[in-house]
C-alpha cells in the first residue's frame, strides 16, 4: 500500500511570525511530498512494499540509501508537524517537565543544550530529545536519519525532533540557524511531546 502525504494539522500561516507560511507550504507540499513519492518508488515491487513506515525506518540501513533517506524523511516530517502548534508555546508539564529538570537542571538549560545540538549539526539534519533506557538524552542525526534507525549513532525513542535542514528556515532566516532555533521554541506543542514521553516509559 502506497504511503501518502498527511495534511498539516493547522493552516500554513498558523505558525507566523516564527515560521512563515511560504516556508511551511514549500516544506510540507514540496519537500515532504517528494520524500513520500520517492519512498513509494523505492519500495514498489520489492519485498518491502507492504511494510509499515516504522519497519522501514528500523531496518533502513539494511535496505537501501533511497529507503533510508526517504522513509526517514517521511517519518521525521510527520513527527515534526505534530510537534508544532499555533498560538505560542507552553512549557513541558508533568512527568516530562520533571525529567527535564532532573536530567538537565532546568528547562532553560535543556533549551540551550538542544539548541546547541541543532546549531552544531554540520550540514543538514535534525536535533532530538529522546528517551533512552529511562533517561532523557539530547542527540542529533545527519540528513533524514533518526534515533529509531539501525544506523543511528545514538538510539532511543524520539520525544521531540527539530528539523535543521536549510529548507525549514532559509526563506525567513537565511543562514541564521540560531535565530530559527530560538524562534521554534515559541511554537513547540509540549502536550504532544509529553504524550510521546509517557508512551516511551
Amino acid at each position: 500500500m502506497a504511503f501518502t502525504l498527511p495534511p498539516l494539522p493547522y493552516a500554513a500561516e498558523a505558525l507566523e511570525p516564527h515560521i512563515d507560511a511560504a516556508t511551511m507550504k514549500i516544506h510540507h507540499d514540496k519537500h515532504h511530498q517528494a520524500y513520500v513519492d520517492n519512498l513509494n518508488k523505492a519500495i514498489a515491487g520489492t519485498e518491502h512494499e507492504n511494510k509499515s513506515i516504522e519497519q522501514l525506518v528500523a531496518d533502513a540501513g539494511k535496505i537501501s540509501p533511497a529507503v533510508r533517506n526517504n522513509a526517514g524523511g517521511h517519518w521525521n516530517h510527520t513527527f515534526f508537524w505534530d510537534l508544532l502548534a499555533p498560538g505560542g508555546s507552553n512549557k513541558p508539564t508533568g512527568k516530562l517537565a520533571a525529567s527535564i529538570d532532573a536530567e538537565f537542571g532546568s528547562y532553560d538549560q535543556f533549551k540551550e543544550k538542544l539548541t546547541q545540538a541543532g546549531i552544531t549539526r554540520f550540514g543538514s539534519g535534525w536535533a532530538w530529545l529522546i528517551e533512552q533506557d529511562g533517561k532523557l538524552v539530547i542527540s542529533s542525526t545527519p540528513n533524514q536519519d533518526n534515533p529509531l534507525m539501525d544506523v543511528a549513532e545514538v538510539k532511543g525513542t524520539p520525544i521531540l525532533g527539530i528539523d535543521v535542514w536549510e529548507h525549514s528556515y532559509y526563506l525567513k532566516y537565511q543562514n541564521k540557524r540560531p535565530d530559527y532555533l530560538a524562534a521554534i521554541f515559541n511554537v513547540i506543542n509540549w502536550d504532544v511531546a509529553g504524550k510521546h514521553y509517557e508512551a516511551a516509559l
